[in-house]
């Protein structure tokens, strides 16, 4: 098995803002690609909201997780590894947010408003596990940022 590139280097305030505008336009993308699945299975095919969010979060969470961590964290980690524990994440949030989803949409609230509200939970929640769980030691190891450091010596 190939050994996990790890970088213990600290990154400068000016990365950290980069990271998360990265992370929130990616999320954004993701969150399209859900809102019109959700949308495509919930107002065309019928389906109740606990199906349709499901496939709509999967569909968008293999999006998100592929273009972070290839140009957000720039990690060079073992993907299997990464996805595991972006898979630990969800084994709790997806059934949390099906169930709050689930019981707020009985409730009488519009099934966009929790939708997109979960999607807010989603993104804040994420993006600190990935960057301080995930990613923590592999940031910045890929050969993007290898390129990208390269250029920044001369």
């Amino acid at each position: 098995m190939k050994e996990e590139v790890k970088n213990t280097e600290q990154l400068t305030g000016k990365e950290n803002a980069v990271q998360v505008l990265k992370f929130v336009l990616f999320s954004i993308s993701a969150g399209i690609i859900e809102t019109i699945s959700f949308t495509i299975l919930s107002e065309l095919f019928k389906l109740p909201y606990w199906p349709s969010y499901l496939v709509a979060l999967i569909l968008s969470v293999l999006w998100n997780f592929t273009l972070n961590r290839e140009f957000t964290f720039k990690s060079a980690n073992n993907v299997p590894k990464a996805m595991f524990k972006v898979a630990c994440f969800y084994l709790v949030f997806t059934p949390l947010s099906t169930w709050w989803g689930t019981a707020l949409t009985n409730a009488g609230w519009n099934k966009y408003v929790v939708l997109f509200g979960t999607m807010a939970v989603n993104l804040t929640t994420e993006f600190l596990y990935d960057r301080f769980f995930v990613f923590r030691d592999t940031m910045n190891t890929n050969k993007r940022a290898q390129k990208e450091k390269e250029a920044h010596k001369e």
